[in-house]
């Protein structure tokens, strides 16, 4: 795959130097345009220390404009109120707006990721819009101090590889719940668990780079998210379940990765003395993957089932018991006493069960999730 990086005069453009890094990471070849402006804040050198390829900073004879306008994608990033104003009015008369008039003729997919000040932003709107209109796709700036600046390098790449994808979930909603809840015992205490959310937020991450439109449930958790999904906050097992079943009946898949409470405890409405001993008494939690169903009979439902220390037939069985239960598609079964497959991180090892059994070996969750959408997609 190939990505023209095409750079603009704004001072985010020293930014531009870790995304071509980032988009290397990620298997992906670029090629830099970079404009007079941004020629002034960072050196053409730089950038071709960052891509290991030559600098285009003007049209010659080899037509550059030609030669790169049936590349993968042009990502223009930063791009300034200049460059998208001049290309909403197909002028060319630099070699970065020559170029985007040539990508858009050939139909190349083109992303842009505006950086400026928020006044120029509101300002140049209409012609936000008028290229949206033709299906250029923007990555939204963070309105910050005034600024609409640029946005992380994560999200940014995040939208590359969604444009460079497969786009097989595309026109899909895909429901995700990821975290653990937490359940008050009085107004200081709680009671939760040790999910990260790594798995459910990656998952997340695999929909949106295959096209889906992504709304995203989390509890509490550790692990980053991006800017580029719907999300909704929830804390409890009860919030939890209200924003599931609000929601559920609009998605086409739900994938119920939360690491939900099996036990409520009863609330004290005061701080409970540590002057004495107590006894806690814990009631069972509705199963809210159980009501998933009642409400939306044709999504897709996805389950997870971790347990403890047991045999591998013992964890397929406990999946088929619970996919059997609540009329589950696609279970994902793991036990967390696997060394490197814990609670928190970076790897894990699921068997994945519907009418097949399919291991999955000790594997970055980016790559398990990758299996999962795989499996998703086999069967939805």
């Amino acid at each position: 795959m190939e990505v023209v990086l095409c750079i603009t005069g704004s001072i985010a453009a020293i930014e531009s130097i870790k995304l071509a890094r980032e988009l290397a990471r990620n298997g992906i070849k670029v090629k830099c345009f970079m404009s007079d402006g941004a020629c002034e804040i960072i050196h053409p050198y730089t950038m071709e220390f960052a891509t290991g390829r030559s600098v285009v900073t003007k049209l010659t004879g080899k037509i550059e404009h030609v030669k790169y306008a049936n590349s993968d994608l042009i990502l223009v990033a930063p791009a300034t109120a200049n460059v998208i104003s001049k290309f909403a009015c197909k002028i060319a008369d630099n070699p970065i707006n020559t170029l985007l008039i040539t990508a858009f003729g050939c139909k190349t997919p083109i992303l842009m990721v505006p950086s400026m000040h928020d006044s120029m932003y509101m300002a140049i709107k209409e012609n936000v819009e008028t290229l949206i209109k033709k299906n250029i796709t923007f990555v939204k700036p963070k309105m910050e101090e005034k600024k609409a600046k640029f946005p992380d390098i994560d999200d940014i790449i995040l939208h590359a590889l969604r444009e460079l994808g497969s786009k097989d979930l595309e026109g899909k909603k895909v429901l995700v719940s990821a975290g653990a809840t937490y359940e008050p015992i009085d107004q200081l205490r709680g009671i939760t668990n040790r999910s990260s959310g790594k798995m459910g937020v990656e998952i997340a991450r695999e929909a949106f780079i295959r096209g889906a439109d992504v709304t995203l449930i989390n509890g509490k958790l550790t692990a980053d998210i991006p800017n580029v999904f719907n999300i909704i906050k929830v804390e409890s097992v009860e919030e939890m379940r209200i924003a599931v079943l609000e929601h559920v009946n609009k998605y086409d898949i739900f994938i119920s990765a939360a690491a939900v409470s099996d036990f409520l405890p009863e609330k004290r409405e005061n701080k409970i003395s540590s002057g004495e001993d107590i006894t806690l008494n814990l009631k069972k939690a509705p199963k809210i993957i159980g009501e998933v169903k009642k409400i939306n009979p044709k999504i897709f439902l996805v389950g997870f089932k971790a347990e403890y220390n047991i045999s591998r037939d013992e964890l397929v069985e406990s999946a088929r018991r619970r996919a059997k239960e609540f009329n589950i598609d696609l279970m994902v079964a793991n036990d967390v006493a696997i060394e490197g497959a814990g609670f928190g991180s970076d790897k894990n090892q699921v068997i994945l069960i519907d009418d097949e059994v399919i291991d999955v070996p000790l594997s970055f969750k980016k790559e398990v999730a990758g299996r999962i959408m795989d499996r998703i997609i086999k069967k939805f």
